[in-house]
């Protein structure tokens, strides 16, 4: 699968309604990511692209099939933020949430309200 089409799989997935959209969202001109067709993206547009639609580059570039990388880090700062100010543990259901579960729930709350 090339980068393109894994791109395009992804944001589908995450509601976009297309890749222009995709591209003005995270800050490139409307038809950037229809460029990676033909072309290698620049990484700073390859990591503006992976950030809003929350996956890895490295599982955008195909080098892995796990979406997010296992780094602490790479949870957005502003969730950090966020999830600081509710205590040590959030929960849902009795139960402590996964940074992966946070993540999903920022990714979301982002779709449903906007940055």
């Amino acid at each position: 699968m090339t980068l393109f089409e894994r791109v395009k799989i992804i944001s589908k997935k995450h509601g976009f309604s297309s890749l222009q959209t995709l591209s003005e969202q995270a800050g490139l001109s409307p038809n950037v990511v229809y460029g990676w067709k033909t072309k290698e993206p620049s990484a700073k547009s390859l990591q503006a692209v992976a950030d809003v639609l929350g996956v890895s580059v490295d599982y955008l570039l195909g080098n892995t099939d796990d979406m997010h990388s296992n780094k602490q880090d790479d949870m957005p700062i502003d969730l950090e933020e966020t999830l600081s100010k509710l205590g040590p543990a959030v929960s849902f259901g009795g139960k402590e949430l996964t940074d992966e579960q946070k993540l999903k729930f920022y990714e979301m709350a982002k779709l449903m309200f906007g940055d």
